[in-house]
């Protein structure tokens, strides 16, 4: 294990908040890996705050975020801290997963304020809008007061105060999942003091840290493990990133007893435990043994969390890279009877294997890591909102005939509308990378770099996917000299690069990237050309079933509202409504086959992603699935090979 500064000796502020800013939303140099890495060699993120979005789908997806965010009311989602404290709330209590109805069979009141914070501190720095600073001020400044009042550094917003903290420390039977919720807040406080440039945030961030490690302090290992069989989200991680925001070792030991063994022994020895497990449970863990693995240098934690992403992007993922029936991992060579479920691909569990895909590109750059953020990107973030109203999915069912069903406002709350708060504040974290000399473009999403370390600053100008191509334009006092890295996706051929119109030769390095290495003068420009292809996505375990795709996108086929009535969609209940939205079940069935698609396949004038597509009984439109919204949808096909 690498040393590490004492209490005493924390890292200035900029340096704290340039390393732990990728963070949360995971990957970032934490000084104890940097140390270990060349500088010059060494690849890491931009502030979150150096990349703006331009207009196109993923600014418009923000937007929507941000216009929801907006709407709710932080002393509504504070109420039961303050009730917890002893203190007066301030307003009365959501409803949903908040106000803990009859119908909710977990408690984890409190959970939605951390996403909240996190959202919010995400927003402010994305976007710069005061708005967001003055709510993340607001809000630490009601934790700090409740932590005050409570006077033991907790702070929580469970009806019985911390008794199934201590229950879980006891080894008695408890209610619900209590270090999942807690990791939420933790994780926004973090997020607050990182993102949202709030001092205090971390102060009481400290407090709750020194509550877990006064309450644990006298645990054998054997019981603690024993705890770690309910969910508890990514302790491990949080407590991980305070030890690099303080320099506190006393937080990286308890980041690593929160290390459940029972997941990362046989993952380090590259052995699948995962049939029957609950997904979400699973992959927070994981990211965390990547970011410990940043830390410590100890290579069973970096095996284990590579070995666990090959295992679900390559085996049990669904085309559109969400993975998981009802919560949880299941056979590959079931894959077929899942299809017909309603309550496949956990919004949830897409959000944390992306903020795993993003640790690991930062340890080790590669397009494979970048091809599926760029997958799940489009295909079940980006899906997962509703155009109207801004509102998120807990599932993305794969049973045919579906529909997608959102949250309500304010009286559902689940855990993927906490995740869908984050995941549509963060667009520009994963768009650009660098090394001292070298820039990586991983997503073709209309945006705008400041590097200033640099003094450049690029233009990415774009209607990717609809249009296949992209064209970067560099901004710059004097001529620089860098490696310019774009991606060639797995999905492209061939790509066709010119530079101020004039056709450059770039070979495609081991690692995935077109590489141009040239002295770089205000106003050139790169045009990108990345022809995209129709193709097939054979489901998991199967010769005969498979989704269709063009490029990267995943295209469902329309199966109109029959049988809805507008608002069927949004639901407060996900867990219960099932599949009370019945119709056949039944794949559609094709006569096509994956090497002559294209001529199944008729293209719709003036719409690029639009396809027409013949069944034995009728004719689908395709779309891509991420514009699908109200209405039913087929994702899969059975299909019958033609030889012709």
């Amino acid at each position: 294990m690498a040393d590490s500064p004492g209490s005493g000796s924390n890292p200035n502020r900029r340096e704290v908040l340039q390393a732990i800013a990728a963070v949360s939303t995971l990957g970032t140099h934490a000084f104890a890996a940097a140390a270990q890495t060349p500088a010059d060699t060494a690849t890491a993120p931009f502030d979150l705050a150096a990349v703006r979005l331009l207009p196109g789908p993923f600014a418009t997806a923000r937007d929507l975020d941000a216009r929801y965010l907006l709407s709710l009311d932080p002393d509504r989602l504070l109420h039961n801290f303050r009730a917890n404290a002893g203190l007066e709330p301030k307003a009365p209590v959501y409803g949903g997963w908040e106000s803990q109805q009859p119908w909710v069979d977990i408690r984890c009141q409190g959970h939605t304020l951390g996403h909240y914070l996190s959202a919010c501190s995400m927003m402010a720095a994305s976007t710069g809008e005061p708005r967001f600073h003055e709510r993340v001020t607001r809000i630490v400044n009601e934790l700090s007061e409740c932590q005050r009042a409570r006077g033991d550094g907790l702070i929580c917003a469970f009806p019985d105060g911390s008794t199934q903290l201590e229950n879980a420390l006891l080894g008695k039977p408890i209610v619900g999942v209590p270090w999942y919720t807690l990791h939420k807040v933790m994780a926004g406080l973090r997020d607050a003091y990182t993102f949202g440039n709030d001092p205090q945030a971390l102060s009481v961030l400290r407090g709750v840290a020194d509550w877990i490690v006064g309450a644990s302090r006298s645990l054998d290992e054997s019981r603690f493990q024993k705890m770690l069989e309910v969910e508890h989200g990514g302790m491990n991680e949080v407590l991980a990133d305070l030890h690099v925001i303080t320099g506190e070792r006393r937080y990286l030991i308890l980041a690593e007893r929160f290390n459940h063994r029972a997941l990362l022994e046989p993952l380090a020895a590259r052995r699948d435990p995962l049939d029957g497990l609950h997904s979400n449970t699973q992959i927070p863990k994981v990211v965390g043994f990547a970011r410990l693995h940043e830390l410590t240098g100890n290579e069973s934690y970096g095996a284990a969390a590579r070995f666990f992403w090959q295992v679900v992007t390559r085996q049990r993922s669904f085309a559109t890279g969400g993975n998981g029936d009802g919560e949880h991992f299941f056979p590959v060579a079931d894959f077929t009877q899942h299809l017909h479920s309603g309550k496949t691909m956990e919004t949830c569990c897409t959000h944390n294997m992306l903020r795993l895909t993003r640790a690991l590109f930062l340890q080790q750059p590669s397009s494979t890591y970048a091809d599926y953020y760029e997958l799940a990107l489009f295909n079940s973030i980006l899906a997962s909102q509703d155009p109207a109203s801004g509102l998120v999915t807990y599932f993305q069912p794969t049973r045919p005939g579906y529909l997608k069903l959102y949250c309500t406002p304010v009286d559902s709350f689940w855990c993927c509308t906490g995740t869908g708060m984050e995941n549509h504040a963060k667009y520009g974290d994963s768009i650009y990378f660098h090394s001292a000399d070298a820039l990586y473009v991983n997503l073709f999403i209309a945006s705008e770099l400041n590097w200033q370390a640099r003094g450049v600053r690029i233009s990415q100008l774009t209607r990717f996917p609809d249009e296949p191509a992209t064209r970067l334009v560099m901004h710059t006092a004097a001529p620089t000299r860098l490696r310019l890295r774009i991606r060639q996706p797995a999905w492209c051929r061939s790509v066709r690069i010119t530079i101020n119109g004039h056709v450059q030769v770039a070979h495609r390095q081991s690692d995935g990237y077109l590489e141009i290495n040239r002295l770089w003068r205000d106003g050139d420009s790169v045009d990108v050309e990345l022809p995209m292809h129709l193709h097939m996505e054979d489901l998991p375990g199967s010769s005969d079933v498979a989704a269709i795709m063009y490029g990267p996108i995943v295209l469902a086929g329309r199966g109109g509202t029959d049988g809805l009535t507008p608002g069927t969609d949004i639901i407060v209940n996900e867990r219960t409504i099932g599949d009370v939205l019945t119709m056949p079940a039944e794949l559609p069935q094709l006569g096509l086959s994956a090497r002559n698609l294209h001529q199944h396949l008729q293209p719709k004038p003036g719409d690029p992603l639009s396809f027409e597509v013949q069944s034995r009984q009728q004719r689908f439109e395709l779309i891509p699935y991420y514009r699908i919204a109200h209405e039913r949808y087929h994702l899969y096909w059975r299909y019958h090979s033609l030889t012709t």
